[in-house]
């Protein structure tokens, strides 16, 4: 929680399960654009919203029987903030289990619950009679609402939690009664949906990697002409400041790349994924590819994020923080491994494109796809390999309701990756850009190349391929070296391939890896760096030796 100490202003928390609207209602509740990541239980940490007599503060969703650190984050503040008021935020779709499994945090505190979805359940006389009776034993006020649309229900809230009522501690033995769930569609088929979910979260995913890399060829000659005449006139500054500058590692050399080729695939990643997380069918498609990772020890929420990893590495290591506890370090591995982060993608298809060999995207994305998904598996304990059902308790309870997003919605589901984004790995970026250009303007960077190429004569791979991918496990886009005509000439296409799997997979970027060492410490983060790169070293050996035959 930020600064909820520093204020005098009473403080409420809502506190709920994931999805419930917890984000949406503070939003209408302050007038502030709620800050909620691109997947369910997104909320990351205790968000504090000061408003005009209360301070409101809004928990990650808490999952029952959940144990990732995002769950914990929620019961940690319940457990040392003993004064707060609670706004418990439940389903009206599945009220009395949720209530069930909530009220026991909650006992003994203050509070009202908001009852969200009401346009869900038929609006009867009986209904509000239900809804009163379980209000009655509960001790405290419920407040029906549709929280997409919750101005009419904010006076009555507001007044619910002035004269708020106290948590029963006792079993609630009254109920609604009801349980309401959507229509299934072909996604529950048990035999399509996996398939069908597939399709539906890659196919977009494809559709706005390749819109963006079509935006980027446009953008690229008119932003190139400007640097290049900015790094001309700064040829002229003194060393080592010209080559931190404009040197062949330097921001203005560097920095197209970051703006034009990584910025609109970040962008339209995130907004294709706020727009399926707010029309609800980012939750469905969860639960349809399920059965198909869970072998690899991940969760079909876990795919998603890395799904998410190829627009920026940094926001979707980090909201694995809702993730389960034992399948926290595999997502991170197959995001690390698998998601070819923006700058990755648009190096390895500039060097594809200069190898006249554009068709082998296809395959180094399946290899690396290929390699995160084993990675994943072998980073999964052994107990939780043969007992995958522990990870069905980490999707969401009951089929999401499909509904028609909406523009503000969007946005607040994807500004939050666009922040991270922003704050998190463009000054990292900027500080690699100049340890780069130093690296190579005192020589060191040639040392540790030559000193990298006989190592790679097992790998079937000649010593020119040794600094494109030294450069690039310290920033992806030094991949982008292999397109030299010298370089391209030594290769068949099996090593062009090995190559690029190498140079993408050996270690992650400096950017997340040190998100990871954030997230997972310094020690958890050696190890899974460690595995990352035995396994990349043993994935490009069997791409340039097994391919040759398929790929000279």
């Amino acid at each position: 929680m930020r600064g909820a100490s520093a204020t005098t202003t009473p403080a409420v928390a809502l506190v709920g399960p994931e999805s419930s609207g917890k984000s949406t209602l503070v939003a209408a509740l302050t007038g502030a654009s709620a800050r909620a990541e691109n997947v369910a239980g997104s909320t990351l940490t205790v968000e504090r919203y000061p408003g005009r007599d209360r301070t409101w503060l809004d928990t990650p969703g808490v999952l029952h029987r959940g144990d990732s650190a995002t769950t914990r984050a929620t019961l940690d503040l319940l457990d040392t903030h003993g004064d707060l008021d609670i706004l418990l935020v439940l389903r009206a779709t599945h009220l009395d289990e949720e209530l069930a499994a909530l009220l026991p945090l909650v006992a003994g505190r203050r509070g009202a619950v908001a009852v969200t979805g009401w346009d869900r359940v038929e609006d009867t006389v009986a209904a509000r009679r239900a809804l009163a009776s379980v209000a009655a034993a509960t001790g405290v006020a419920f407040v029906p609402l549709d929280a997409r649309r919750a101005d009419a229900a904010l006076p009555q809230l507001r007044a619910a939690l002035g004269s708020p009522g106290t948590f029963t501690r006792g079993p609630v033995l009254a109920r609604v009664g009801w349980r309401v769930e959507p229509p299934p569609t072909l996604l529950e088929r048990r035999g399509l949906g996996p398939i069908l979910g597939l399709a539906l979260l890659l196919g977009p995913a494809v559709g706005a990697v390749a819109a963006a890399l079509a935006i980027a060829g446009r953008l690229d000659p008119l932003v190139s002409d400007v640097t290049e005449r900015l790094a001309a006139s700064a040829a002229g500054l003194p060393w080592p400041l010209a080559d931190v500058v404009a040197g062949d590692y330097g921001l203005l050399t560097m920095g197209p790349l970051l703006v034009v080729w990584a910025l609109p695939t970040i962008v339209l990643l995130a907004l294709l994924l706020g727009v399926l997380k707010a029309s609800g069918l980012l939750d469905r498609l969860t639960t349809a590819t399920h059965p198909l990772v869970r072998p690899f020890g991940l969760t079909g929420r876990d795919l998603v994020r890395v799904v998410a990893g190829h627009g920026c590495n940094v926001p979707a290591v980090t909201a694995t923080r809702s993730c389960s506890s034992c399948s926290q370090d595999p997502t991170i591995g197959a995001i690390a491994f698998g998601a070819a982060c923006s700058y990755q993608l648009a190096a390895a298809l500039a060097v594809l494109a200069a190898a006249q060999r554009p068709g082998l995207v296809v395959p180094y994305l399946a290899a690396l796809l290929l390699g995160g998904l084993v990675h994943a598996r072998l980073l999964t304990p052994r107990a939780q390999r043969s007992a995958g059902g522990h990870l069905d308790l980490h999707l969401l309870s009951g089929r999401a309701f499909l509904v028609r997003p909406r523009l503000a919605d969007v946005w607040r589901e994807a500004r939050t990756t666009l922040h991270h984004a922003g704050s998190r790995a463009l000054p990292i970026f900027v500080a690699i850009t100049v340890a780069a250009s130093l690296l190579a303007t005192t020589g060191l960077l040639d040392l540790a190349a030559r000193g990298v190429g006989p190592l790679l004569a097992p790998l079937r791979l000649p010593a020119e391929v040794a600094l494109p991918i030294v450069l690039a496990s310290v920033r992806k886009d030094g991949a982008l070296l292999l397109s030299e005509p010298g370089t391209l000439a030594a290769l068949d296409g099996a090593q062009l391939l090995a190559a690029l799997v190498l140079a993408g997979a050996l270690v992650p970027c400096v950017v997340t890896s040190l998100t990871i060492a954030r997230e997972r410490g310094w020690r958890v983060a050696s190890r899974l760096l460690g595995r990352q790169a035995v396994g990349a070293l043993l994935l490009a050996a069997a791409v340039a030796w097994l391919g040759r035959a398929v790929l000279a």
